[in-house]
């Protein structure tokens, strides 16, 4: 019998306190498609749509595709934009019902003000219109939060495993399963969770990590494990139930499930300590690349991760690189609109004075007074995203300055590939540093092509210490900001 389902994204990941808003626009300028109409340079969090209509059509089912609408990730959600956007979704399904099945792609940290939990707000809603009957299946960032609510609204949801995230189409076609089976008949999912007590960040390239998600995946499709997720939060939200959950889901096999999950938390708290990411002072991070021949060296410059909220123009790494006369450098790359602007205007070849970076605020460093030379100008660049998604850099300008290459471009976006450098004229091979800013999604195709990769401590809206965040509404107990959690009679709520 042919079955109807209903499809949707929303999503952005929110830094509670980063200084730029996440208004429509931010939507506008970074990936929002209507009706399916996605295009060649597709996001990675319009994927699993694309992949769901493909394997409904295999099926011979009908799809009604919702808003598609994610956002660089950035401060607070404007009220109006997720009401607008969360709203539209809402009427398209409206006007599809009845549905068989709801299928979304979602990120899992998306705060709006007077919203702690956007996905909860829409999964909430959703469940509501469709009644309590028809199953509803997503597929989160692990860097998501998973509330209650969430957990009681949903059949089922499945976690990005890895970090870089570059498992996102394998997920959702697993999302597909789950529900396809359920649809048939052939199972019934139950999710169990298990809260860990702990904030953090945990790189999947190195272990212990990759043995713990890999023992994740060797569970699956046993006594009944369905899938198993580690949902590991996104620390730079300021809100209660922030913070890492393993989630299991099983076929009718709760008991089981709750076990599971809380025997995997449990092991992942007495790891704690070693799946801290390893990080390096700037100052010894130029010593340790004058110390290489063999270049070149990769800079990641964690907090100013725009993935992870930060503006994206920062300069204390390039005033770095210019005090110590490192001259054989690329910067990729900085978010500086105005800038763009006027060296496109003076066009390839000018030279010019310009103030460049250090505008969103004090946590961005002082803006650099420069004599560039602009090397090359480019209409809306596109370079590759995780898997085989794009990410837009817009207009984006590649310039010189002190021997140092720079590039700066319109729209906000972390650096995850060499082609960011490629496709911006930049020679990466022939450099000895080359400058990223991201926290971790670079570090697969960067170690690719370089055995040198540090992930630089700098000041910045992405602080890596999660002692010093100002976390004042998160549930406590919680590792590392209270040394043990599980403390005889500790509580915690989740």
């Amino acid at each position: 019998m042919s079955k109807r389902i209903f499809t949707a994204c929303l999503g952005t990941e929110t830094h509670t306190w980063a200084p730029l808003p996440t208004d429509t626009k931010a939507y506008e300028d970074s990936y929002l498609v209507r009706g399916g109409d996605h295009p060649e340079a597709i996001n990675m969090f319009g994927v699993p749509l694309k992949m769901w209509r493909e394997r409904a059509e295999v099926k011979g089912w009908n799809v009604a595709e919702g808003l598609c609408a994610f956002a660089t990730p950035s401060g607070l959600t404007v009220k109006r934009t997720h009401e607008t956007l969360r709203d539209e979704i809402l009427d398209v399904l409206r006007a599809a019902m009845p549905v068989d099945a709801v299928l979304l792609s979602l990120h899992g940290a998306m705060v709006a003000d007077g919203y702690d939990d956007c996905e909860e707000d829409l999964v909430h809603r959703i469940r509501e219109i469709i009644g309590p009957d028809i199953p509803i299946g997503c597929e989160l960032d692990l860097h998501c939060h998973i509330s209650k609510q969430f957990c009681d609204d949903v059949t089922a949801f499945v976690i990005y495993k890895e970090y870089p995230h570059i498992d996102f189409a394998e997920r959702a076609e697993e999302v597909w399963d789950i529900i396809e089976a359920t649809l048939e008949g052939q199972i019934k999912p139950k999710i169990s969770m298990f809260d860990c007590r702990m904030i953090g960040l945990y790189h999947t390239t190195r272990e212990p990590m990759q043995g713990f998600v890999q023992g994740m995946r060797d569970l699956e499709g046993k006594d009944g494990v369905l899938s198993v997720s580690l949902g590991h939060g996104f620390p730079w939200a300021n809100i209660p139930h922030v913070g890492t959950r393993v989630a299991v889901v099983t076929d009718d096999r709760q008991a089981v499930g709750d076990a599971l999950a809380e025997k995997l938390g449990r092991e992942l708290w007495e790891l704690r300590n070693e799946i801290t990411p390893p990080f390096i002072d700037l100052a010894d991070a130029i010593v340790a690349a004058e110390g290489v021949s063999d270049g070149p060296v990769v800079f990641g410059d964690i907090a100013d991760n725009p993935g992870g909220g930060a503006a994206g123009d920062s300069t204390y790494i390039i005033r770095a690189l210019i005090d110590h006369g490192i001259t054989n450098a690329a910067v990729g790359g900085i978010w500086d609109p105005m800038a763009v602007q006027i060296c496109q205007g003076a066009g390839v070849g000018a030279e010019l004075s310009l103030r460049l970076g250090g505008k969103a605020g004090p946590w961005s460093g002082a803006p650099l007074d420069l004599k560039v030379r602009v090397l090359a100008v480019h209409d809306d660049l596109i370079i590759q995203g995780l898997g085989n998604s794009k990410r837009r850099l817009g207009d984006t300008v590649t310039l010189e300055a002190h021997g140092i290459e720079i590039i700066v471009h319109a729209k906000r976006s972390q650096n995850v590939h060499p082609s960011y450098f490629n496709n911006a004229g930049v020679d990466y091979a022939s450099k000895k540093i080359l400058v990223v800013k991201s926290m971790q999604h670079f570090y697969s195709n960067y170690a690719a092509i370089s055995d040198h990769v540090f992930y630089v401590s700098t000041p910045g809206v992405v602080d890596h210490d999660i002692q010093r965040l100002p976390l004042e509404r998160a549930a406590r107990p919680a590792w590392p900001l209270d040394d043990d959690p599980w403390a005889p009679n500790t509580e915690r709520p989740w």
